[in-house]
Parts: C-alpha cells; sequence; structure tokens
C-alpha cells in the first residue's frame, strides 16, 4: 500500500430525480445541505443542481439531474445509499420526520455492530443513511 497521496479524489455521487425543486428542498432545507451551483443545458435537455456542505473543490458533493420531461426512475438493485454523519442522531430523525421526511429505518444499532444508525427516504425515494457519529466505534 502505497503512502503518497492518491492522483485521484472523489468528486460527486450523481442520481435522477423527477422534481429538482422538491429534490433541492429536500437536500438543503431538511439536511442543511447548501445549493453550491445549478446549470440548464438547453441543448440535452437536463438540468444538473451540485448540493454539499462546502465548496466542490474540497468536498465530495451530491449532483442532482433531472432530465426535462422525464416522469421518474426506478431506483434499481445496485444502488445502495448515500450516507451523512450526524452528530445527535435521535434528535435529527425527530426533526426530519417533524418536518415530514420519511425514517424507513428510525435511529438504533445496527445489526452486529453497536454504531447507532437510521434512514431517510428523499423525495425520489433515495435512502440516505444517517450514522450517530457519537455511537461510532
Amino acid at each position: 500500500m502505497s503512502s503518497e497521496p492518491s492522483q485521484f479524489r472523489m468528486m460527486h455521487t450523481m442520481i435522477r430525480v423527477k422534481d429538482l425543486d422538491k429534490s433541492i428542498k429536500f437536500y438543503t432545507e431538511l439536511l442543511g445541505m447548501q445549493l453550491l451551483r445549478r446549470e440548464d443545458f438547453p441543448e440535452g435537455k437536463f438540468t444538473l443542481a451540485f448540493v454539499g456542505y462546502g465548496p466542490e473543490e474540497t468536498n465530495t458533493v451530491v449532483e442532482l439531474t433531472y432530465n426535462w420531461g422525464h416522469e421518474g426512475y426506478e431506483l434499481g438493485t445496485g444502488f445502495g445509499h448515500l450516507a451523512l454523519g450526524v452528530k445527535d442522531i435521535y434528535k435529527v430523525c425527530s426533526a426530519l420526520e417533524a418536518q415530514g421526511a420519511k425514517i424507513p429505518r428510525p435511529p438504533g444499532p445496527m445489526k452486529h455492530g453497536t454504531t447507532h444508525i437510521a434512514f431517510v427516504e428523499d423525495p425520489d425515494g433515495y435512502r440516505i443513511e444517517l450514522i450517530g457519529l457519537d455511537t461510532m466505534r
């Protein structure tokens, strides 16, 4: 294993969404991300919006791709989930639920471990794993 820095850097994860404004609202208002940039591509009939917790130059972000006129997507079985670390998972999940977010897996210890996790769904049904940073071992 090399101790030299990698020439690669994780930049973003892309997910396709059916209602861009609704998705931006979920990621910014409920999960506290910032809308970093949004760009329309009229010739390609799509819009990209990048959301995250800091500048793209130094942080991994989420690319929300909206293909104009597309009714939605099947989630498939290959994609797993996004993961976000949180300080108080129970408080965060309670606040998310109070704002109307769907929590299909309430917070609690993960199977075969002590770290507490939960899952929240975005408007398109993508799952975001919440990991209790204060419970990680």
